[in-house]
Formats: C-alpha cells, sequence, structure tokens
C-alpha cells in the first residue's frame, strides 16, 4: 500500500529583499493578502490536502512567524470578553496543535535544495510534500490537493506545472515531457531557466512538489559533494536518471506569484474581488478608476 502524504516543509527562510523596507521587520510570509498572512494561505492548502506535520525551515528575524501560530490567550480572552465570536473562530486556524509543528534552522542561504534537506531528519523515509508561500494559488480544488490525489494514483515524485508563453520560460524550470496524459504527464528531464527558443516544452514548474525520500538521498550527496546553491530540481532530475517515475500535474486553479510585488497586487485584487464582502465596493472603485483613466486619455 501507498504511503500517505502527511508531512510538508515550508521553505521560508528567505530575506524577502523585494519587499524591503516592509521586511526590515516583518517576515515576508505573513504579510497580509487582504486579511490573512500568506503563510495562513498556504498552511490552509496544505490541511485541506491531508498534511498533519508542518515543517517550517526559517532564518534569523522569523520570531513573528512563529509566534503567529501561537496561541494568544490573552486576545483570545478579550474578544470572548466582548463577544466577538466571528474573530474568534477566525483564530481557530491560526492556531496548531502541540507537536504538529516544528521548526528547522536554514544558517546558509544555499538554495532551495538545501533547504528541503535541512528538514530530512523529520523526515526519515516517507514522501513528503514541499510549499513554496510566494506562490499561491486560487482552485476550487486547492493544489496540493489535487496533487495528493493524483500522486495516489502514480506514486513517484510530481510537481506542479503551468503553461506559460515561450518568451517567459527562461523564468522557471521548464519539463521535458515523455507522455502527455491529460492533467497529468510523465517527465523525462527538467531544464531550469532555458532560453526562449531552446525550452523543450511551455510547461514550467511551481512551488508545489510531492517527493519520495530518495531526492532527500540524493540532496545529501549534493550537500557533500557540490559548491553554490543546491537546486532541488537538479535532485528530481537525479530521480529521472535512475529511472524513477516522476510526473507533472496540470493543477486547476490560477497561480499568483507573491513573491513579486505586481503578482502581490494582482492576487490583493482577485482574492478581494472573490470575497463577497469586499467585491461590490471593490469592484465599483477599479469602474471608476479605470472610467477616469480613460476619460483622462
Amino acid at each position: 500500500m501507498r504511503s500517505k502524504v502527511t508531512k510538508a516543509i515550508f521553505p521560508v527562510a528567505g530575506l524577502g529583499t523585494r519587499f524591503l523596507p516592509a521586511t526590515k521587520s516583518v517576515p515576508k510570509e505573513i504579510m497580509t493578502l487582504v486579511d490573512r498572512p500568506l503563510i495562513q494561505y498556504a498552511i490552509d492548502e496544505a490541511r485541506a490536502a491531508g498534511i498533519k506535520e508542518f515543517i517550517f525551515v526559517t532564518s534569523r528575524g522569523k520570531g513573528a512567524l512563529e509566534d503567529y501560530f501561537d496561541h494568544s490567550p490573552q486576545l483570545e480572552q478579550e474578544l470572548r470578553k466582548k463577544g466577538k465570536n466571528d474573530l474568534l473562530d477566525a483564530l481557530k486556524d491560526t492556531n496548531m496543535d502541540s507537536g504538529a509543528i516544528a521548526y528547522i534552522r536554514q544558517h546558509k542561504a544555499l538554495g532551495l535544495g538545501h533547504a528541503v534537506w535541512c528538514a530530512r531528519r523529520l523526515i526519515a523515509n516517507e514522501p513528503f510534500a514541499v510549499i513554496l508561500p510566494d506562490d499561491v494559488i486560487a482552485a476550487e480544488k486547492p493544489c496540493l490537493q489535487q496533487m495528493v490525489e493524483a500522486y495516489e494514483e502514480t506514486g513517484g515524485s510530481m510537481v506542479a506545472a503551468m503553461e506559460v508563453p515561450p518568451e517567459k520560460a527562461s523564468a522557471y524550470g521548464v519539463l521535458d515531457i515523455k507522455e502527455d496524459m491529460g492533467s497529468l504527464v510523465s517527465v523525462k528531464g527538467m531544464v531550469e531557466k532555458p532560453k526562449a527558443d531552446e525550452a523543450p516544452s511551455n510547461l514550467a514548474v511551481i512551488g508545489r512538489y510531492i517527493l519520495t525520500p530518495d531526492v532527500l538521498r540524493s540532496l545529501n550527496k549534493m550537500k557533500q559533494g557540490a559548491g553554490g546553491e543546491i537546486q532541488l530540481t537538479d535532485a528530481i532530475a537525479q530521480e529521472i536518471e535512475e529511472n524513477r517515475n516522476v510526473y507533472g500535474l496540470r493543477f486547476r486553479g490560477q497561480r499568483f506569484d507573491c513573491g513579486s510585488k505586481a503578482g502581490f497586487l494582482q492576487a490583493t485584487v482577485a482574492f478581494g474581488l472573490s470575497r463577497d464582502d469586499l467585491k461590490d465596493e471593490l469592484r465599483a472603485y477599479l469602474h471608476d478608476l479605470m472610467a477616469s483613466e480613460k476619460a483622462a486619455q
């Protein structure tokens, strides 16, 4: 019987320099998208996929991120006293059970592969997920849940993939496809940031992975022998070389790159418009804004 995916790694050690000065004192992962921090969207997606153990790979200055998931008795008491039960309910999603969450320090910024490698002792010999909180995905069925359901049929390792215009391929890892089966593709290679005319397909890898423990063993060898950054895609490519199955899933949903300012703003508008309590006022504002811009032209 195939092992269930119950552990997820969240690499959150980055400095968030693209959002300075905000990130001078606030970890990027708790910057708010509408009224929830980025990390909450990632946690909610993981929970929906059946994840029970949450492993954060952090660095110095991320104390506010750790505090976010802790209970806040004084705040809860105040809300209870004032009868603000809706806000109490909203806080429930931010609390983690004792033992469900672990924090590992990544002392040197040596790449995504290294961040995942840092959590190896907590993974042991099980399949696991990796979620990059910068990639926020609006989907009817959460992206990782789609992947877990597909993984239960296929096994192996799996990456979330989306189609991108050829001129944007150089910003992503791109899949070299062995067989296209519709929403699933089997993969014969991965090319990191290819030139537009050298990309093997238009399927780009984004920040959701389900990986076998073999990937950690490959990272272990790279850790011992490689200088510079250690790329997760290199370890996944090693899986393919050793004839283990790797798949890409064309997920259903819209991905926002909240690691960029433009992507963060786009996500804010999209998530705001999806909220019943905000959409009318926000839509009216956007309509007026566009009308006044047209009039000015």
